[in-house]
């Protein structure tokens, strides 16, 4: 038994694909990085779909993308197939793996993540409230200024 196929490691995925790209086609890129991922005695623990957003920047002439974002347990040669097949898959427009801290439980490392993720939409929303009040304030200034006039 080789020591290094037996080996699984904690991993994320964030998937960006084309903004054309239909269900039916997501789905099959999803059930065939599960089957890899399966064949390699891995598992998968987490898959969301975030949705149609823009991109930071535009990837040739597309602004918008369907995010993807998964968790799982493979080993790298696990990684490095799915790597090759969203290569040549035309609807994947960009991803990225992260190795996790093997110390910290996949299903830990999900909770933390989305707390994370809200704690900077209630940010943003402080952030969003404040700036309404700033303009709310400022509108006030103006009128009572042309008042005075």
């Amino acid at each position: 038994m080789d020591l290094k196929t037996d080996l699984k490691r904690p991993y994320e995925v964030v998937i960006l694909m084309h903004p054309d790209a239909n269900v039916e086609e997501q789905k099959a890129l999803f059930n065939k990085n599960k089957t890899t991922i399966t064949s390699f005695k891995g598992s998968v623990h987490s898959v969301e779909t975030w949705g149609k957003r823009n991109l930071a920047t535009p990837i040739g002439k597309i602004r918008k993308a369907v995010f993807f974002h998964s968790v799982f347990e493979a080993n790298p040669q696990a990684v490095m197939e799915i790597e090759r097949t969203m290569r040549i898959n035309d609807k994947v427009l960009r991803f990225m793996h992260t190795r996790l801290d093997e110390r910290t439980t996949p299903s830990k490392h999900l909770e933390a993540f989305k707390k994370g993720l809200a704690e900077s939409a209630a940010k943003e929303k402080e952030r969003e409230a404040k700036a309404q009040l700033r303009r709310q304030a400022a509108q006030q200034a103006r009128m009572e200024r042309q008042d005075e006039e």
